[in-house]
């Protein structure tokens, strides 16, 4: 005979308490959605009954879960998922966990409809992976500078049934390609906000895909020099790439400004900038 743990109720307030105690953000959510996991429910059915039984298996399980969290491992990665537009992505420590804000990325992709996309950083694939099953018609291309990160984005692909329709590649833009559009969300942390971040970030995802030198930039100025050079040599006759005709990068807060002068100097004009539900400038848009 199987012999219960407790309830949901007691479960669940132990561990919003003990999570609340080390400053976790969001204590009763995360407890709510690691039960979840452990028991195998639905997070809405658990909350509404939080008086039902826990079984002794599953509350081991959510235990163990709560000590991971404890050590301020994110969510997703206790969990192995991530939901993003509509596709659910694996995720774990090969890459970033794919935010709310870089949905603006894709908003604009399907706003502008372009033929041939480019995803720079792919990291979990989050980006070019909602394109292909929002786009169908749309050719995506998603490269990323880390063999790891490519090596999760790959899976995804092919757990979601759209390995087919995404080319991922090592690198960044790749010579002799036309595009449409490119976007990118690339490392934009300062490391002079490095040590105000909280361990969520610090301790446990890729710091490759976090930091970009001294102001946050280095990775994007990197992106626009190369897409500089590109577009000179496009223009000498010297090599057959395309450079885009719109370019979509996703900023730390306060970047957008000097974003956009790095764009100006690759020849880019008619620069925008895209606000967060938070209402920070969060993406730089900029034809050429």
């Amino acid at each position: 005979m199987r012999r219960p743990a407790g309830s949901v109720r007691d479960a669940l307030g132990s561990a919003v308490d003990a999570l609340a105690a080390i400053g976790v953000d969001s204590p009763r959510l995360d407890a709510e959605l690691l039960l979840a996991e452990a028991t195998g429910r639905e997070r809405a059915r658990l909350v509404a009954d939080p008086e039902s039984e826990v079984s002794a298996a599953a509350g081991r399980s959510f235990g163990e879960m709560v000590r991971r969290r404890l050590r301020r491992e994110p969510v997703a990665y206790i969990l192995g998922r991530r939901g993003f537009r509509r596709i659910e992505l694996a995720v774990d420590r090969r890459a970033l966990i794919p935010r709310p804000e870089t949905e603006l990325l894709v908003e604009l992709a399907l706003e502008l409809d372009p033929g041939r996309l480019l995803d720079v950083g792919t990291g979990s694939g989050a980006v070019a992976l909602a394109v292909a099953d929002e786009l169908p018609g749309c050719r995506v291309t998603a490269t990323d500078t880390s063999a790891a990160a490519l090596e999760l984005a790959g899976a995804n692909a092919e757990r979601l049934g759209l390995a087919g329709r995404v080319r991922f590649l090592p690198g960044s833009v790749p010579a002799g390609d036309d595009f449409d559009l490119i976007v990118a969300n690339l490392p934009y942390v300062a490391e002079r906000d490095w040590p105000s971040l909280q361990p969520e970030v610090t301790e446990w995802e890729p710091h490759e895909a976090l930091l970009a030198g001294p102001d946050g930039l280095d990775a994007i100025r990197e992106l626009t020099a190369t897409l500089r050079e590109r577009t000179s040599s496009r223009i000498a006759g010297t090599t057959a790439f395309g450079a885009a005709p719109v370019v979509a990068l996703e900023v730390g807060e306060g970047q957008a400004a000097a974003v956009g002068d790095l764009l100006r100097e690759a020849g880019f004009s008619a620069i925008e900038t895209r606000h967060d539900l938070a209402g920070i400038e969060r993406a730089v848009v900029a034809r050429q």
